[in-house]
């Protein structure tokens, strides 16, 4: 059977969708199926059960995090902890702000498994976040000189990444800001590059600080 089968691709593209928005246990077969168009043994057949299903979802999601990840290190060799974090920085938010609207579903995924966790947890930490944060806990090793299990470097990979994801419009952190800062100008709208530049700026201050 192939990959490409066009009944299988209407049901992956609408369970990405629906377990984005509602979550693995609120979004039955009959869902699915009826967004897709398809038969409600349409699911079992190709998948084998709802299950297999989501799994197919996260492991597309987990792919499109990995691709980001890998997008980071690449033309990274030579260059210092310091342009590497850089890079990486740039990266990230690129990826998080090019197509917001297309990558959604993976933050709602996330969101999901972050609030009613499945087998998929255990499966994306491993296969997306650890690899993503080793890497990143690799630079700041690199900045402040120090072995990757220092306390230091964990704590400051997630203050990076918890200051990228302020900034990259995922649904959670666009309406909270919003609401609690009406009067904060769109720093988006000074593009990338500035945005970026002073994530880095401060990263690198505040990594810096601690040595």
């Amino acid at each position: 059977m192939s990959a490409q089968d066009p009944t299988r691709e209407r049901l992956v593209d609408a369970a990405c969708r629906l377990f984005g928005r509602e979550g693995f246990r609120r979004v039955t077969v009959r869902d699915i199926c009826r967004e897709a168009k398809a038969n409600v043994a349409a699911v079992n057949y190709h998948f084998g059960d709802k299950m297999g299903l989501y799994m197919e979802v996260v492991d597309r999601a987990i792919a499109v995090m990995r691709g980001t990840t890998v997008a980071a290190q690449q033309g990274s060799g030579g260059l210092s902890p310091q342009e590497k974090l850089r890079q990486y920085i740039r990266t990230y938010l690129s990826a998080l702000l090019q197509s917001p609207d297309a990558n959604t579903w993976i933050h709602g995924i996330m969101n999901q498994e972050m609030n009613e966790p499945t087998k998929a947890a255990a499966k994306i930490a491993r296969e997306a976040i650890r690899p993503r944060v080793e890497y990143l806990g690799g630079i700041i090793a690199g900045i402040l000189g120090c072995e990757i299990t220092d306390p230091r470097v964990r704590r400051c990979a997630v203050a990076v990444q918890s200051h990228c994801l302020w900034y990259g419009r995922q649904p959670q952190t666009s309406v909270f800001r919003k609401a609690a800062f009406p009067e904060w100008p769109d720093e988006i709208t000074t593009g990338l590059e500035d945005l970026a530049g002073f994530v880095a700026d401060f990263s690198l201050a505040g990594v810096g600080g601690l040595q």
